[in-house]
């Protein structure tokens, strides 16, 4: 058998005569999608497949799936003779438009061969002298493929040899997404031997020393491994010293190493090319002159051997000297080299004679960490989810690792100042790149148009460009800053429609809903007489503009479903203030290991929020019915007595004027008067986040015990949610939970909401719906009108759509649950509100992008 090696992203470029027996090799060898034939595209664009004037189309049509394939990460083969150079030309440029490795597969076989196997197909009739062109074109070229630019050339020359192939798919190079660490990321080194030490010795490895006392592997008790991005070399006191020790840890498995740009000329001084020796070579070419020819051979094969950039842990890890953005992750290329190894340059040239960079972490918005280093910085600071690593320790700054995937940082301080630096180091100020943005300043390109979030618990979830538009107004006019906006609560799913007289909602219909899914342990919450509000609440004021950049005093914030401020900013600051003093009594902050927490809650009463909203139409709906409906019924008991037959009007308008008086009293239950905080009551039920951490995978108990406890700290502004434990799969149980929620119901209540007990939960087919409302029969007058409990009312209203809502209830329980693990992650400010702009999106109006 004969392996051909093929990368498993790259574009292979079938080569050979008509009748080669290319498509057949194509079948046996690669899947039916990655095989694209000129002679299907032919036949797409003119229901022919050997009209040969289609052939420019069908090569556009070729192109373009091509491109498509490669863009998405696809391996993707052509199938067509391609013996015409420009042929090759147009596929190895597409090839290095992709950033992946072009490879040819040539069927040279014999003429004969070719031609007594188109003999055999009837749609092949233009006989030996195609075949003779094809084997000559080929025969002129096949020496210079690998100059025109295909990295892999494959020759089989016989029907033995092609019988006998086989398609190896090798990973690249960069591929090593199996490995998963944990490691220890190095910023540039630079020749700090005696730091490089130090800072190993603190990350805990145990250094291996030569017979000379020189430091020639490192290892790790707990099998962590560094990972140098770069720039080993120039400037400092010891380039050899420094390589010696990482090609020993990388030789021995202990490391791994990407090459900077020093490297690079490094390799190319080495190997006698002609080099402007500055910026530190000329100090590490001495250095080396010192060393033994083969050591200074070992040094040039290692340094040229080192690949532009690792991708790591399941592609969540990526290491490259100068950063790299998301299109040239995994990929292959002279370009994506250069990207690595120098980043991005305008052209132009600073004061100090250094080139101007563009800053491609600004606008990075890919899923993976990247690591680099390169540009030198005073100190450590994340752009969205990239880090530069780099510290400047031959300049008298610091080395610096960063642990993965802990996030944590160490640092030693350079012995002194090595090399003296073009631009002053530490820089207290950068200049800005003309067009750079701040990084606390969002971009609308992030939330605007068709989106889809990739949720961890609930998979894609697409926004529509229209429901985008709708929230984006609601988002710029009315809503808090993002950066006090880490998360949205979804809506909540009602349950099934109760076919019990009078009533729409009954816990029974909750409690079946879930048993029907396999969960069988609930838990019910009393609904409180309020307004959903979510409490960010800081341990001071420093915390607050550490964590969320807040501006003019800001301690954190407490805001609605569509992220608006509860209240005006002082009465927002008494509220956190008292938040802030309840979590400190308690002891949660210690507790909690956090300096913020992020709170679900309800603050009573509704009229605290929704006064404009009882004010103009609840109250002036039940106004007006009070004082139509008696006077009506007044008349029609005047009628009736004068002998007119009015019994059925009179009775309905009875009905209705009952009905008016109950709505007026439901509603009136919310509401009573409040002055500032006086009269406000917050009742916290879930912890949602802290700093690190999500706390969806604690059960509803744990939650409410710590929601006791601020209670307990803060009687005068917290309000306790009573609940009640169902087990579906107790009758007792069961029947406790209904004759609870009706005591509720009883007397004035809103109702309950039932849980999964465990919170965060599974069902049989994906996410269990984290909770289901059961109002009470009054309480719904609100929601319906008045005369919702008419049958006629009723029956209609059963017929209720109700598979949207809950449909649109998992989808932001999903978003939700993704931007408090965002945020627990500690990821940019975009990419958290992301997931928060698209629980808004889902709930807004749909508006004619248009507009």
């Amino acid at each position: 058998m004969t392996q051909l090696a093929v990368p498993e992203l790259s574009l292979v470029v079938l080569i050979g005569a008509s009748g080669s027996g290319k498509s057949t090799f194509a079948r046996e060898h690669f899947g039916a999608f990655e095989v694209l034939s000129s002679d299907y595209c032919r036949g797409l664009v003119a229901d022919d497949e050997n009209d040969q004037s289609a052939s420019g189309d069908a090569f556009d049509v070729l192109h373009f799936i091509a491109g498509k394939r490669l863009a998405a990460g696809r391996l993707t083969v052509v199938d067509a003779t391609n013996v015409q150079r420009e042929a090759r030309r147009q596929l190895i440029e597409l090839a290095k438009a992709h950033d992946v490795l072009p490879v040819a597969i040539v069927l040279d076989l014999p003429e004969q061969v070719c031609v007594a196997r188109n003999a055999e197909r009837p749609d092949r009739d233009f006989g030996a002298r195609v075949v003779r062109r094809h084997r000559d074109q080929l025969r002129r070229s096949l020496r210079g493929l690998s100059r025109e630019g295909f990295r892999t050339v494959h020759v089989l020359s016989s029907v033995e040899e092609v019988a006998a192939a086989t398609i190896t798919r090798e990973k690249l190079l960069n591929d090593l997404r199996d490995q998963h660490g944990p490691f220890d990321v190095i910023g540039d080194v630079h020749g700090c031997r005696s730091e490089l030490e130090t800072l190993l010795e603190q990350l805990g490895y145990a250094l291996v020393r030569d017979d000379q006392a020189r430091p020639v592997d490192a290892t790790h008790p707990a099998g962590r491994r560094a990972v140098f991005v770069g720039d080993l070399v120039d400037r400092g006191p010891d380039s050899p010293g420094v390589l010696r020790l990482v090609m020993g840890m990388v030789g021995n498995g202990h490391a791994l190493c990407v090459p900077g740009n020093h490297e690079n000329k490094l390799v190319r001084a080495l190997g006698g090319r002609a080099v402007q020796v500055s910026h530190g070579l000329e100090k590490t070419l001495a250095q080396l002159a010192d060393e033994t020819p083969e050591f200074r051979t070992e040094v040039a094969e290692f340094c040229y051997a080192l690949v532009s950039h690792l991708v790591l842990d399941d592609g969540r890890l990526v290491v490259a000297h100068a950063g790299l953005k998301e299109a040239y992750h995994g990929r292959a290329s002279g370009r994506v080299r250069s990207f690595a190894l120098y980043g991005d340059s305008t052209g132009e040239t600073d004061e100090f004679g250094l080139p101007v960079r563009y800053p491609w972490a600004e606008d990075y918005r890919g899923s993976a960490m990247v690591l680099y280093g390169h540009t030198p910085t005073p100190e450590l600071e994340w752009v969205n989810n990239t880090l530069c690593l780099d510290t400047g320790c031959v300049f008298g700054g610091r080395l610096t690792a960063l642990r993965y995937p802990e996030k944590e940082s160490v640092q030693v301080t350079a012995e002194r100042v090595w090399y003296e630096p073009a631009k002053p180091f530490p820089v207290a100020e950068e200049t800005p790149v003309p067009g750079q943005r701040d990084r606390d300043q969002l971009d609308i390109r992030d939330v605007l148009g068709k989106r889809i979030v990739q949720t961890a618990h609930h998979g894609r979830v697409t926004v529509r460009e229209e429901n985008a538009a709708g929230a984006l107004e609601v988002m710029s006019r009315f809503a808090l800053h993002p950066r006090w906006l880490p998360y949205l609560p979804p809506t909540m799913a009602p349950p099934p429609t109760s076919a019990r007289d009078a009533l729409l909602e009954h816990p029974d219909e909750a409690f079946s809903a879930y048993a029907s899914v396999g969960v069988t342990e609930l838990l019910c919450e009393e609904k409180h007489m309020g307004s959903r509000a979510v409490v960010l609440v800081c341990r001071d004021e420093k915390v607050a503009v550490r964590w969320f950049g807040a501006t003019d005093g800001e301690s954190g914030a407490a805001y609605t479903r569509t992220g608006r401020s509860f209240f005006d900013r002082p009465t927002t600051e008494n509220l956190l203030t008292g938040v802030r003093d309840a979590v400190t009594s308690a002891g949660l902050w210690e507790e909690l290991d956090s300096d913020w927490l992020l709170l679900d809650t309800e603050i009573v009463p509704w009229s605290a929020k929704a006064g404009d909203l009882l004010r103009d139409q609840y109250a002036a709906v039940g106004a007006a019915a009070r004082h139509v409906l008696p006077a009506a019924a007044e008349g029609l008991r005047a009628a009736q007595a004068r002998g007119v037959e009015v019994g059925d009007l009179l009775d309905r308008t009875c009905v209705r004027a009952d009905n008016a008086q109950a709505f007026t009293e439901a509603y009136r239950r919310y509401c009573w008067p409040t002055d500032g905080l006086d009269g406000v009551a917050v009742a916290p039920f879930q912890v949602l986040a802290t700093q690190g951490r999500t706390h969806h995978d604690r059960d509803h108990l744990w939650h409410l015990d710590l929601a006791d406890r601020l209670v307990g700290a803060a009687p005068h502004l917290m309000r306790t949610t009573r609940r009640q434990r169902v087990d579906t799969n107790d009758d007792a149980s069961v029947a406790a939970g209904v004759e609870w929620w009706e005591s509720l119901t009883a007397a004035g209540g809103e109702g309950m909401v039932v849980k999964p007990f465990a919170n965060l939960a599974r069902a049989r087919r994906g996410l269990a719906q984290p909770g289901i409302k059961v109002r009470g029969r009054e309480y719904l007058r609100i929601i319906y009108g008045p005369d919702y409990t008419d049958p006629a009312n009723l029956t209609r209203l059963r017929d209720r759509n109700l598979g949207h809502k809950r449909s649109l209830a998992l989808r932001e329980y999903a978003l939700g649950l993704e931007s408090l693990e965002r945020l627990a992650r500690g990821e940019p400010l975009w990419r958290v509100h992301e997931a928060v702009f698209a629980v808004l999106a889902l709930e807004s109006e749909p508006v004619d992008p248009r507009l």
